[in-house]
Formats: structure tokens, sequence, C-alpha cells
């Protein structure tokens, strides 16, 4: 199996956990009466596996993003401190500003 592929299951798998944890706290706390709404219907089951599917895609994602991003190589570092971080150092200048009159 490719890399990556073994990347992304990994982080749909951690996406899962924390959405489970999520939504168990959002549960526990009864945050704006959640767990009372969905105690109280006869679909709650339904919005409990929604919340989950749906925290699973945003957590997965986030987890996915963060691991490709740290995969990134970093610039090489120049001894002549010119550079700072990858970038060019900006120049300022000063600059002569003319009034103008209006009639």
């Amino acid at each position: 199996m490719p890399k990556m592929v073994r990347v992304y299951i990994r982080s749909v798998l951690i996406g899962v956990a924390l959405s489970c944890c999520f939504v168990a706290a959002l549960l526990a706390l009864d945050v704006a009466h959640l767990r009372h709404l969905i105690l109280n219907s006869e679909v709650g089951w339904l919005a409990v596996v929604m919340l989950i599917a749906l925290n699973t895609i945003v957590f997965g994602g986030v987890q996915f993003a963060f691991t490709v991003m740290s995969q990134a190589e970093k610039p090489p570092s120049s001894g002549s401190g010119s550079r700072v971080s990858g970038f060019t150092r900006p120049v300022l200048a000063a600059l002569a500003v003319h009034k103008t009159r209006r009639k």
C-alpha cells in the first residue's frame, strides 16, 4: 500500500477517535441541551451518527493536512544572514510626499 494511503487511513482513524471523544464531551456536558434533545427524540441516534460522521470528516481532514504539511522539506539556511526563514528582508526607503492643493 502506498505511503500516503496509509497516512490518510491513519488520519481518518485518529479523526474517528477525536470525533467520538468530542461528541461524548458534547453529550456529557449537555451543550445547548443537546443531550436532552437526543434522548427525548425517536431519531436521536441518527443525530449522534451524523455528529460523529461529520466531525470525523473535519478532524480527519485537519489531521491529514497537519501530517502532510509537517513533511515539507526545510529550506537550506544561508550563512550570510540576509535571508530570514527563506525570505529576503524588506528594504525600507524614505519617499518624498508632495501636497497638492485643491481648487
